[in-house]
């Protein structure tokens, strides 16, 4: 047996097995497993996280850029660094719910993010999309969210592909303060 390790009997209750490095543990992700700070039903009053952000400080909320009808959050479980969300304001579930107005902000923070991320972190493409319903993999079906997702040249090694596990290199509020400092006061114009 390896230094400081102890037989099965003795070991801490919920500490895990001694395997040689073989998993990276995450508890975080619990909370989104078991559906915390998901809202339940479709009204705004119902807990939406979606909701809540934007009454927070831009720090607490990991907000990167607030416009007059969405704004740009970083996403607590990303797939990437730098992996945000532009969200709109009103608690709509369907892409077909939003106004032209809303339609047009979100396509333009969508741009800027683009913007902000090749800036900040030299991004080489982009995963944009939205997951419309939970049999479409949206989280939180309830608030229309639109992902931005950077990627760099060979950014899908053996962690998660093997290993099927992410691993981020910065804090999210690292993240936050040097995609904010990048955000372009407006979208590139054709």
């Amino acid at each position: 047996m390896l230094a400081g390790m102890t037989s099965e009997p003795e070991q801490q209750i919920g500490v895990g097995s001694p395997d040689a490095f073989q998993r990276l543990w995450t508890p975080h992700r619990m909370a989104y497993i078991q559906g915390e700070n998901k809202p339940s039903g479709p009204g705004s009053g119902d807990g939406c996280p979606f909701c809540v952000i934007p009454s927070k400080s831009d720090e607490d909320g990991l907000i990167i850029a607030r416009g007059e009808r969405v704004y740009a959050v970083l996403n607590l479980y990303p797939y990437n660094g730098g992996h945000l969300m532009v969200v709109p304001y009103r608690h709509v579930a369907d892409y077909t719910e939003l106004t032209l107005p809303e339609t047009a902000e979100l396509a333009d923070f969508t741009k800027r993010a683009m913007v902000a991320l090749r800036a900040a972190s030299g991004a080489h493409g982009f995963n944009i999309g939205l997951n419309q319903g939970a049999a479409a993999g949206a989280g939180i079906a309830a608030h229309l969210h639109q992902h931005v997702v950077p990627r760099w040249g060979g950014d899908t090694n053996f962690m998660p592909v093997v290993g099927n596990t992410k691993v981020l290199p910065q804090l999210l509020g690292d993240t936050r303060t040097m995609l904010a400092g990048e955000w372009p006061a407006e979208a590139p114009s054709v």
